[in-house]
């Protein structure tokens, strides 16, 4: 693989980790589960158990009430191991709340933003690049949480 090759993968992945942000700002959960493989694993920053699975992923999203939200995702580095397979690690800040009583701007949560990271696997599909793992975890814990 050329360095042009390697370069179209590294934007390409980029791009991936971009499309699932906005959509999932969006709660465009069927979009957001789209860019996982069938058989993906998924584990949420925030904890829990794995989610095992394209639609199990999706029913995960939509189990979940909706809320005001934005993500900032940053320091995306992507190490691309053959052309169908890379890592990727990157930073997420997120923001939550609620939204506002006769509309407006939403009230951010006191425990906003949180901040962490995640460590994906990614590999070329016949639908373009797909997240088979991808791993959440916290940096920080929220404000107001333990000592």
């Amino acid at each position: 693989m050329n360095s042009d090759e390697r370069r179209a993968i590294e934007a390409d992945i980029t791009r991936l980790v971009h499309q699932y942000v906005w959509a999932n700002d969006a709660q465009d959960w069927e979009l957001c589960a789209s860019l996982y493989t069938e058989d993906a694993v998924f584990r949420r920053p925030s904890g829990g158990d794995p989610i095992v699975g394209r639609e199990a992923i999706y029913a995960s999203f939509t189990d979940r009430p909706p809320r005001a939200q934005r993500h900032v995702m940053a320091n995306v580095l992507v190490d691309v191991e053959g052309p169908a397979t890379a890592r990727v690690k990157s930073v997420i800040v997120l923001y939550v709340g609620d939204a506002a009583e006769g509309g407006g701007l939403p009230m951010q949560d006191v425990k906003s933003p949180l901040i962490g990271t995640y460590t994906d696997l990614v590999v070329q599909t016949p639908k373009g690049w797909r997240f088979k793992e991808r791993t959440g975890a916290l940096d920080f814990r929220p404000y107001g949480h333990g000592g």
